[in-house]
């Protein structure tokens, strides 16, 4: 397997920024609008089975036969990661380093979990010291971003994007988050532009089409924010923020029964999710 981990492919944005980008949608529409961006449940997105007991208990046999191999602890820290045990895929992780203090993907893999455990300090330590040894590291500079960019310092996010697409990354987080960051900055063009090349890199991934369905809302084009909605919603049918997406274009239709229904199927997913519940008010009784 590859030396690195990547964090999952997308990370959720800070919902507030989104205010002065979006205002031309109406207040009714912003807070359902702003929800772009994916889960970021697992820092460390591998195979499910490779997080497995069974998984773990075979690299752990690996290493007590070779207890000096750095790559066997870096496997067997990612399958920690994988499993939510971030305190042993720190201590492996921190083992390989020992053994081999060049390991530049050992350090992106324990910043991933550092960020996992909310801990970014140690994680931009870590993605800082992979980027020394190795200045060409296009992963580290999407995982530094990506904190950067949740900590709203969207300058020196934007500089690490755009250094792994400078690198010529295969990542889609770099493209889909360099978006993100376009689209806070009302540069909705250019927004598309990046969100189409993270759907291209990978097309399976809903993220990339509600962040790309919002700058169409935003540009006015209505029905392409509808198919990029709907394809967000075939890809992930559990994330109330997409259902809302799609009401509300429904809303902006005039088509308030079809709303009603998407906001209904938001809020039934997400019961404390406020924009669900007021486009469901807006629009019952149709």
């Amino acid at each position: 397997m590859d030396r690195t981990a990547r964090s999952s492919s997308f990370t959720r944005p800070l919902p507030r920024r989104c205010r002065p980008v979006l205002a031309a949608l109406g207040a009714a529409l912003l807070l359902a609008a702003c929800q772009t961006a994916g889960p970021g449940a697992q820092a460390i997105r591998l195979d499910q089975a490779q997080g497995s007991a069974e998984n773990i208990d075979s690299l752990t046999r690996t290493i007590e036969a070779n207890p000096r191999d750095p790559e066997a602890y870096n496997v067997r820290g990612t399958a920690y990661g994988r499993a939510g045990d971030y305190n042993k895929a720190v201590a492996d992780f921190t083992t390989a380093l020992q053994l081999d203090p060049k390991f530049y993907q050992a350090y992106a893999n324990r910043a991933l979990v550092y960020r996992q455990m909310s801990d970014p300090a140690k994680a931009v330590a870590d993605y800082n010291a992979a980027l020394q040894i190795n200045p060409n590291y296009d992963t580290a500079y999407i995982g530094r971003g990506n904190i950067y960019r949740q900590a709203n310092r969207n300058r020196d996010a934007l500089r690490d994007f755009q250094r792994a697409i400078d690198l010529n990354t295969t990542d889609p987080r770099a493209y889909h988050n360099r978006g993100l960051l376009y689209q806070l900055d009302g540069q909705h063009k250019q927004a598309i532009e990046d969100f189409s090349t993270a759907i291209s890199l990978q097309a399976d991934a809903p993220e990339p089409y509600s962040g790309r369905g919002v700058s169409y809302l935003a540009l006015g084009d209505d029905e392409n924010a509808l198919n990029d909605f709907n394809m967000a919603l075939r890809l992930d049918p559990n994330k109330a923020e997409y259902w809302a997406n799609q009401a509300l274009v429904y809303e902006r239709k005039g088509d308030r029964s079809r709303a009603f229904k998407s906001y209904a199927k938001a809020a039934q997913l997400d019961p404390s999710y406020r924009p669900a519940k007021d486009g469901m008010s807006r629009t019952s009784g149709s």
